[in-house]
């Protein structure tokens, strides 16, 4: 098998000739720099199927190994608080690697299904595995490299992650029907085997045919077995590649040796003991699951005959097999739904001829690579007939099928194959090339997705349209992003660079397509929709979304996101289960960020009504879980100081929020008094009133939170004379219960306005025939674009005229009037505006503290100084920030912490990435 040269012979310059000889030979003119990196690109796939130095992960953080092979960096998409602009983040090291790997050079980078573990290979087989903690920008280690020992043969050829044993919603499309489109979940299954404990598991091929299982034990130390591959013969016992595959009936193994031959393995992993009770591990450490491996199948051996032999082609004929080299091996399970199930898997071989005796292979008759696939079948036995007269002494014994590799068509490429990978949750089978262009397939088929299908059918961002236009600068390393939307490269230096789907949205050759327009929309929603019920990041669906749409079609999207997940914006009637309502906040999150413009301005009004209902979820969310742990019914230890100053910071923002809300309403009465008789004049100054306190009210949605803090607020204040507290704790409870006893409006005062809005909201729907099917279109133009609908116009003058005037006596108005709540982050007058330039705000204690960007661009420094176990983190999504201790301290507040889900991401569902002066 000959190699691939660096460099083409230059005749010239050895007999230091100034003409050429024309011998025919290629000269360096042809060849550049471009051709010498992808020769070397090639040579790496051909002698490994593991070489991913780039790699994406699905919580949204991006690994790369660096140019010199010795370390890590991350990145991570994120926006830009001074200018509210998506991009990819600054480099952050992650040291740990180069030391755990002792200056061996790093080969592939492999995340696991859900985006949390890293798993990071050196040259020689050594594995350290990384888990993203507490931000997108810092990775906490769990195995350590030197674990392994440093042998040749033990080089990683192959390798997956177990799967998480957790159901997901996913969508099969969506298909319009009577001019709106329609959207088809179904819930999906996962796919063993699992780790018993739900700890993460990573398998491993090795250049010596050996099978590796590295676990992690429910005491978070790491363990592993190994096995032999079987029906290995010693002339092919060294392997190139192998992919592996999970699958209801155990893992699939396709390995290829370096005699060029395929084979086939089926591996079932067992445990033992097969469930994992949590507490067992106080009562009896030694009894930890225990793997062990079991073969159900082994060896379906297929000769790599390139080109097909049904190939009658002269030129093709006359290619033998030392020409092309295997250069990537994979197996493909198509996406499966409800009606069609999973079909059999396909492998995906690559072959490609080296660059040297291609040297112009943009206008080569052969082909630069080959896709060749077999589809996994079942057979049965075939017996030769000699056999039908032998006396068997078992009656109908029947003959177990056999395994077989069927070669289908194979696919000829005038490009180098450099990846392909499943993106779109398995939907698209996405295949790069060397000049940076990107073709997508549908799996099920291999048919291309051209973006000109039927434009009433939507099943994925590629069938619908969007593309990747190429890239000149893009480099022969690629991953894609959790929805596939975008893809991050290394270019020549190193360096990751950004690429983004793009589409014409309807507008080509100057003239406008609705269809087009609705179908990339519809496409938009389904890959939001598929990332939410996976959980993972739609950061690179936001990028998209904030770059390509203009606001009208923003609007178009959201509706149709609330529409596809099923959420039901009417809660007239009050729905406990409105907190823990899954797709909810993801609705909120993305109409929020939609109208972000920077750090310092206050947000457009449209989303600042979702992003107020975040933080009413969050505070709702809180004193619930908080007074649940005060009964005793998580835990039974008292709270410690750092909870209940999370407790008196939400406090203080909740009552700030409550009298803002009813300053505005007394002031909305007074401005109106003259107009409230006149349905008409008012709804038409209500049009050109943009009172955020006025819709919060309004929604059922935000109403339905209110009542939920109202109630919060009684229960803390009634539990103070019980809360067995001490010391700081003590102290901050003191705070919160002077806090609310001195408040210059009651709670129940507060709860009576909340139940005369409701008591008005439910009049005018009732007198206006509005039931449960008619209800959500107004609460949805409440919530989406936040106008008060036609129907709640009487609703309005109800609460000016009768519910605000009778609560007047018990309000102390002046000294509502004179509160600031520029802190809360919702006004958009000068003192709002001069706060968020000088001061942060956690977004989950509710605490403010200094700005580290002062108003005044000066360079002096802050006054107070921060621990080193301080860390200051902000959300990737809405710029907000959070400081806290770290590690986290096991007590109430960290669970809280972790119940919430805040250790690693915002209120808003965004990511933390650790601010650069903490980062070390």
């Amino acid at each position: 098998m000959p190699m691939i040269m660096d460099d083409a012979i230059n005749v010239d310059d050895l007999f230091g000739e100034p003409a050429s000889l024309e011998l025919g030979l290629p000269s360096t003119s042809t060849t550049p720099t471009t051709t010498k990196v992808l020769a070397q690109r090639l040579d790496e796939m051909r002698l490994s199927g593991c070489c991913q130095k780039i790699a994406w992960s699905k919580q949204g953080c991006i690994a790369y190994i660096s140019q010199d092979t010795l370390r890590v960096n991350l990145r991570h998409l994120e926006c830009r608080p001074s200018d509210g602009k998506w991009l990819l983040s600054d480099d952050t090291p992650l040291h740990p690697v180069a030391e755990a790997h002792g200056g061996h050079p790093l080969v592939h980078l492999c995340w696991n299904e859900i985006g949390s573990e890293l798993a990071v290979v050196d040259s020689s087989g050594r594995v350290s595995i990384y888990n993203i903690a507490i931000s997108l920008n810092s990775l906490a280690g769990q195995r350590q490299a030197m674990i392994d020992p440093i042998d040749d043969g033990a080089q990683i050829v192959g390798m997956v992650w177990l799967n998480v044993q957790r159901s997901v919603h996913a969508f099969n499309g969506a298909a319009k029907v009577q001019g709106r489109w329609a959207y088809s979940p179904f819930r999906r299954r996962p796919i063993g085997p699992f780790h018993p404990a739900g700890k993460p598991a990573l398998l491993c091929v090795t250049r010596s045919g050996i099978i590796r299982l590295l676990y992690q034990n429910p005491d978070s130390k790491w363990a592993e077995i190994s096995a032999e591959l079987k029906n290995t013969s010693y002339s092919d016992r060294l392997l190139t590649h192998a992919a592996l595959v999970a699958t209801q009936n155990g893992v699939l193994i396709a390995a290829h040796s370096a005699c060029q031959k395929i084979y086939f393995y089926r591996v079932q992993i067992n445990w033992n003991p097969p469930q994992w009770d949590p507490s067992q591990l106080k009562q009896a450490t030694n009894q930890v699951p225990v793997p062990s491996f079991r073969f159900m199948h082994s060896k379906v051996e297929a000769p790599c005959i390139i080109p097909s032999a049904r190939e009658n082609t002269d030129d093709l004929a006359a290619s033998t097999n030392s020409l092309y080299c295997l250069t990537r091996l994979d197996i493909v399970l198509a996406a499966h739904d409800n009606s069609a199930g999973v079909t059999n898997p396909w492998i995906i071989a690559v072959f490609s001829a080296p660059v040297h005796a291609t040297p112009d292979h943009s206008q080569q008759q052969s082909p630069c690579s080959l896709i060749v696939r077999w589809q996994l079948e079942s057979a049965p036995q075939v017996l030769h007939p000699k056999f039908d007269e032998v006396t068997s002494k078992k009656n109908n014994a029947q003959v177990k099928p056999k395994t077989m590799l069927r070669r289908l068509e194979d696919m000829y490429c005038d490009k180098y194959v450099l990846t392909t990978e499943q993106t779109e949750h398995g939907n698209v089978l996405a295949v790069t090339y060397d000049d940076s262009s990107v073709s997508f397939y549908d799996p099920k088929t291999m048919a291309a997705f051209n973006g000109i299908d039927d434009a009433n059918t939507v099943t994925s961002l590629a069938q619908a349209g969007f593309h990747y236009s190429p890239d000149s600068a893009a480099g022969l390393h690629i991953s894609f992003s959790p929805s596939g939307c975008n893809a991050v490269t290394l270019d020549g230096e190193g360096q990751a660079q950004l690429r983004v789907m793009e589409h014409s949205y309807g507008a080509e050759s100057g003239l406008y397509d609705e269809n087009k327009f609705s179908a990339a929309v519809a496409s938009l929603t389904l890959a939001f929709c598929r990332g939410c019920g996976s959980e993972f990041n739609t950061d690179d669906i936001l990028l998209i979304l904030k770059r390509q749409l203009p606001s009208d079609a923003q609007t178009s999207l959201i509706n149709e996101v609330y529409r596809a997940l099923g959420v039901n914006c009417n809660y007239t009637q009050e729905n406990d289960k409105l907190m823990s309502h899954q797709y909810l906040p993801k609705c909120l999150s993305i109409q929020a960020a939609l109208g972000f413009i920077d750090k310092y301005k206050l947000r457009n009004f449209a989303s600042n009504v979702p992003w107020t209902i975040l933080q009413l979820r969050h505070a709702s969310v809180l004193y619930a879980l908080f007074l649940q742990y005060l009964k005793g019914g998580v835990q039974a230890e008292p709270p410690d100081a750092d909870a209940i100053r999370i407790l008196l910071g939400n406090t203080k923002w909740a009552l700030d929020l409550l009298h803002y809300v009813l300053n505005d309403i007394l002031d909305l009465a007074d401005d109106l008094e003259s107009l409230l008789p006149d349905q008409e004049a008012l709804a038409q100054k209500l049009k050109s009133i943009n009172s955020l306190p006025l819709i919060i009210l309004l929604s059922s949605m935000s109403r339905a939170f209110l009542r939920f803090i109202c109630r919060g607020l009684r229960g803390i204040h009634a539990g103070y004379t019980t809360a067995p507290l001490t010391g700081d704790s003590g102290v901050y409870y003191a705070e919160l219960y002077q806090t609310l006893d001195t408040s210059p409006v009651r709670i129940d005062v507060y709860e009576k306005l909340l139940a005369g809005v409701d008591s008005a909201v439910r009049h005018v729907y009732h007198g206006a025939g509005f039931g449960d099917a008619e209800r959500p279109g107004p609460e949805k133009e409440l919530l989406v674009n936040g106008r008060i609908p036609p129907v709640l116009v009487t609703a309005v003058s109800t609460i000016l005229r009768q519910t605000v005037p009778a609560l007047k006596p018990e309000i102390d108005r002046m000294a509502i009037y004179m509160g600031n709540y520029s802190w809360l982050g919702l006004g958009s007058d000068r003192r709002a505006e001069l706060y968020r330039r000088s001061r942060d705000v956690d977004i989950i204690k509710k605490i403010p503290f200094r700005s580290t960007v002062l108003a005044s661009g000066s360079d002096e420094n802050q006054s107070s100084k921060r621990s080193p176990s301080q860390v200051r983190r902000r959300c990737v999504r809405c710029c907000e920030i959070m400081c806290g201790a770290y590690p986290p301290r096991p007590l109430l507040s960290s669970r809280m912490m972790y119940k919430l889900g805040y250790v690693r991401y915002c209120i808003c569902g965004g990511g933390w990435t650790l601010e650069s002066d903490f980062n070390r």
